[in-house]
């Protein structure tokens, strides 16, 4: 009876709290959005499955959470936590990406830049809320809407707060299709929504080959805290287009970065345990993530507006929205408003410019946070 007696007190039921039980709903719900909505279920499955495990709740004495030396979860959290995962997936992003539409019209890519207000807007919020500088820093970059990068800045400058800035960062991602379109018919008029763009040119492949190589050294010598995330996109880029590498370019945007995919967001969803997750920090930075990620919608739409004062070309506005680094969703979602308008206007090719742009864009702020507030 004493067996069964510590059989019992063993159970995860006997140890369940409230916090814990919150956050299996949570994942659940991911899960659900993931299944049902089709929202980013590349991520949000890992990530939801990932938190269930996460908070069931553990013995004592034996290795298996995320935090426990030794665990094999631990192992894999290390990808993680020491920013190894995030340039892996910036190389698979590189081999998957076509920066063609963003060469043939480069003036698209101010959209890119502008939408990263968002980031030093929400800083300076963080800032004003109590948190330290390296900590307004990693939450900032949630604004620009891109996984990989936020959880690369928060492993260098606020290792303690990187489960909630990672889920959020996430989160957000998935929730594009929910979030963005409200902003983009609030901030825009029927006749610009109706802009017509003329067709991007064709890019010759010496142009496509040379601009990884010229993109990277520019952006290093601006901001060289982001050459690992840069070079490796990249160079991932390279093996596209160099069209001399196909096996290498097909591993890295197929099998590796699937892998890689599975591992940081299963582990990220794991180390969301409610006793470190449950946190009024946690809250304050989902408030300032979305309110980072808005700014940052907001601020690609306001600048196209402000381009197209000065343009003989106008530019639809809508596309300032896809400046954000969720690639492509925010694309898409541009293309699918603009569409709800005229089903004549295709915005998708046009979109993909600035949020390729918005992709370095998040890098290279990120690069530029981690050099001026690393101590």
């Amino acid at each position: 009876m004493d067996m069964f007696a510590q059989f019992l007190a063993g159970t995860g039921f006997a140890s369940m709290t409230w916090g814990n039980a919150m956050m299996i709903v949570i994942g659940v719900v991911f899960i659900t959005l993931a299944i049902v909505k089709d929202y980013e279920p590349l991520l949000l499955v890992p990530i939801g499955f990932g938190v269930v495990v996460g908070n069931i709740p553990l013995v004592a004495g034996m290795a298996i959470g995320v935090y426990d030396e030794g665990s094999v979860l631990s192992y894999i959290y290390y990808g993680v936590s020491q920013g190894i995962f995030p340039p892996l997936i910036f190389l698979g992003i590189g081999a998957m990406t076509d920066f063609s539409t963003m060469l043939s019209n480069p003036k698209l890519i101010l959209l890119g830049a502008a939408a990263q207000v968002g980031i030093f807007l929400t800083l300076i919020g963080a800032l004003f809320l109590g948190f330290t500088p390296e900590e307004a820093g990693a939450i900032g970059i949630i604004g620009g809407a891109d996984g990989p990068t936020a959880i690369f800045l928060a492993s260098k400058l606020a290792p303690h707060l990187l489960g909630p800035i990672a889920i959020a960062a996430y989160s957000y991602m998935a929730l594009v299709p929910v979030i963005q379109p409200p902003i983009m018919m609030l901030l825009t008029t029927r006749e610009e929504r109706l802009i017509h763009m003329k067709a991007p040119r064709q890019v010759s492949r010496r142009e496509r080959v040379i601009f990884p190589i010229a993109g990277f050294l520019i952006c290093a010598l601006i901001a060289p805290g982001s050459m690992v995330l840069i070079g490796m996109l990249f160079f991932g880029n390279l093996l596209k287009e160099s069209l001399v590498t196909d096996r290498l370019a097909n591993t890295a945007r197929n099998a590796m970065i699937d892998i890689v995919t599975i591992l940081l967001g299963f582990s990220v969803g794991a180390s969301t345990s409610a006793d470190h997750f449950l946190t009024s920090q946690s809250m304050l930075i989902f408030g300032l993530g979305a309110l980072s990620f808005c700014i940052a919608t907001a601020g690609g739409i306001l600048f196209a507006k402000f381009m197209n004062l000065f343009l003989k070309e106008k530019i639809n506005p809508l596309i300032g929205a896809a400046g954000v680094s969720a690639v492509p969703d925010s694309a898409r979602v541009v293309h699918t408003v603009g569409q709800r308008e005229d089903p004549t206007n295709y915005l998708l090719m046009h979109a993909m410019a600035p949020n390729v742009a918005g992709v370095i864009g998040s890098a290279i702020a990120a690069g530029v946070l981690w050099t001026v507030l690393v101590k």
